[in-house]
């Protein structure tokens, strides 16, 4: 079994795949990760034979590298260190892209029609767009919702704290229901423009593929037509890992 594990600045999300199939996703909260509530998870998980991780969080990596040697005996691979993205990558400085959001367009490059544009939405909403020739091109980074909503609580002298959730209307009559709809519509209003905007340069057939915690919330508020996959990253890495190593593995277990 392979154990992918995306490092996110609000969750550590992990798959189990079995093959090509994922068999078990969860999440860990990053703020809270420890070994311990890893080692649960992956206690009805004996067969791992391999690990691969792609991070945001470099810290956090070499903490869960280090739990990974423990729990599993084996080294991880590392997305960007040991592994690099089988995509062509036209940013203008390459090594400044996340890695999370090269296996995001090489997953969406391997599963859907080009061009297309992947929207990911979690503690910070990105936009990367992939030509008709699967070069990934660049994008855009916004603020994700949550962080908007304590930018407000924290930059303010008045404004509450509020949980992320659906509005009521879009005319907001108190201040928390003001708050959500300000960052709800208007997150999916700036989603629709820049994806609208992205289609005249890249062309009208553009696909919109959407990941992330919140992407459901912009799907709705947006109404734009969105292919959701939650498990994106995680499948782009069994994809990578399956392209770059299975077939050749030098993955061994350390004795």
């Amino acid at each position: 079994m392979l154990l992918a594990i995306d490092i996110g600045n609000t969750n550590v999300t992990c798959g189990i795949f079995a093959g090509k199939k994922l068999k078990k996703q969860f999440d860990l909260p990053t703020w809270a990760y420890n070994q311990n509530r890893l080692a649960k998870k992956l206690k009805n998980c004996p067969k791992i034979s391999a690990a691969i991780i792609c991070s945001v969080v470099p810290k956090l990596t070499r903490i869960i590298q280090q739990d990974l040697k423990f729990l599993t005996g084996r080294n991880a691979y590392i997305i960007g260190k040991d592994l690099v993205v089988p995509i062509e990558n036209r940013y203008r400085i390459p090594g400044q892209v996340g890695q999370d959001r090269l296996v995001n367009a090489y997953a969406a490059v391997c599963l859907y029609a080009c061009p297309l544009v992947v929207i990911d939405s979690g503690t910070a909403i990105t936009f990367d767009v992939i030509s008709k020739n699967k070069a990934y091109l660049g994008g855009l980074i916004v603020p994700g919702m949550r962080i908007s909503l304590e930018a407000l609580k924290e930059k303010t002298a008045l404004l509450p704290q509020v949980e992320l959730q659906p509005p009521k209307t879009l005319i907001g009559r108190d201040t928390k229901n003001s708050m959500l709809s300000g960052i709800i519509f208007g997150t999916a209003a700036l989603s629709k423009e820049v994806t609208e905007r992205i289609k005249r340069i890249i062309g009208k057939h553009l696909l919109v593929i959407g990941t992330g915690g919140n992407i459901a919330l912009i799907k709705k508020y947006s109404g734009l037509k969105i292919k959701i996959n939650p498990s994106l990253t995680l499948i782009g890495m069994e994809l990578i890992y399956n392209t770059k190593i299975a077939k050749n593995s030098k993955f061994q277990k350390n004795s």
